[in-house]
């Protein structure tokens, strides 16, 4: 695997894409590429893996990056800007019906429209009194109208701060074949817990419970309905012929690939935290883009050695180098 120049490494265990500067810019470009289709397909369904391969980043990570550098996500940023022109329309434009606004704003139908009228206004469209709104919120009317008549685009990149300390290394990972078990709707009671205890004694019986304990899901949980998400709890064994997979216990083989690893002591808080930081702040100035790869949990020792409530591992990002 040939590195990318000048990282700081430690060894641990057919579309044309844009060409990018390696600079500081180049994340702001990405993600303004995104922001453009969103805006010049308001009247579609947010399409996630359409807009990473626009923005060139990994379908795995891209909603991520997005959130952490605009502030929200790609469905709420299309949902505000429907409603703003929505109000815009409503407020100066040829009188129509609400459902009338609704489809050409890309409202499915004037229930839903309805709907996320009331979440973002407090009231439906139809109890909305545009010169009440007007004159009470003016500056705010005037603002919207104005955005209506102006390209929406990421001006800056989010500000560097760190509180936490945070210090991320570049570290270059060999082949790894990993036994796990898969958690379907992990984020019930304590099924990760009782699928890594399983996995712990499974381990042991074979003699691989000294390995490199991982955890790591495909789905994105703030994007993904829960019950639909699955959780990955998985030690790394000696090779594709270390056992042979059998009930509950998987085998999987993930390539040769860098990580950004940020090293934890603390709670679920800090490990969020420390994901906010990763995608918002640390990635986009680096020289790095997400790759295709989950993010992981690398656990220093045993996982919940500690309990629930203090976690000691490296938080994972796999990264490759800008094009």
């Amino acid at each position: 695997m040939k590195p990318p120049p000048k990282a700081a490494r430690t060894n641990g265990s057919s579309t044309k894409r844009p060409r990018f500067a390696s600079t500081d810019s180049t994340y702001l470009e990405r993600v303004n590429l995104a922001i453009d289709h969103i805006l010049a397909n308001l009247h579609e369904p947010v399409r996630l893996t359409r807009i990473a391969k626009i923005a060139t980043l990994s379908p795995y990570h891209f909603h991520r990056v997005f959130q952490a550098m605009v502030g929200e996500t790609p469905s709420d940023l299309s949902k505000r800007l429907r409603l703003e022109r929505a109000i815009g329309l409503m407020a100066f434009g040829k009188r129509r019906s609400l459902t009338e606004i609704a489809f050409d704003c890309g409202f499915g139908s004037s229930s839903d429209f309805s709907r996320a009228f009331r979440q973002r206004f407090g009231v439906p469209p139809r109890a909305f009194d545009v010169d009440v709104w007007r004159r009470t919120h003016g500056e705010d009317l005037r603002t919207i109208t104005e955005k209506m008549a102006e390209k929406a685009t990421l001006a800056k990149m989010p500000a560097k701060q760190n509180p936490d300390s945070f210090k991320v290394r570049i570290r270059e990972l060999p082949e790894r074949y990993v036994a796990y078990i898969r958690v379907d709707n992990p984020y019930r009671g304590d099924a990760v817990l009782r699928a890594t205890q399983r996995l712990m004694a499974w381990a042991e019986q074979h003699g691989f419970a000294d390995g490199q304990w991982l955890g790591y899901q495909w789905e994105n949980p703030e994007i993904t309905q829960l019950s639909d998400c699955r959780y990955f709890a998985a030690v790394e064994v000696p090779g594709k012929d270390a056992f042979r997979p059998r009930g509950e216990i998987g085998r999987y083989r993930f390539p040769p690939m860098l990580v950004a690893q940020i090293d934890l002591d603390g709670g679920i808080e800090l490990e969020l935290r420390a994901l906010q930081w990763l995608y918002g702040v640390w990635l986009p100035r680096s020289r790095y883009v997400p790759d295709d790869q989950p993010c992981f949990e690398a656990w220093m020792g045993k996982p919940f050695a500690h309990g629930m409530t203090r976690f000691v591992l490296g938080v994972q990002l796999p990264v490759r180098a800008r094009r």
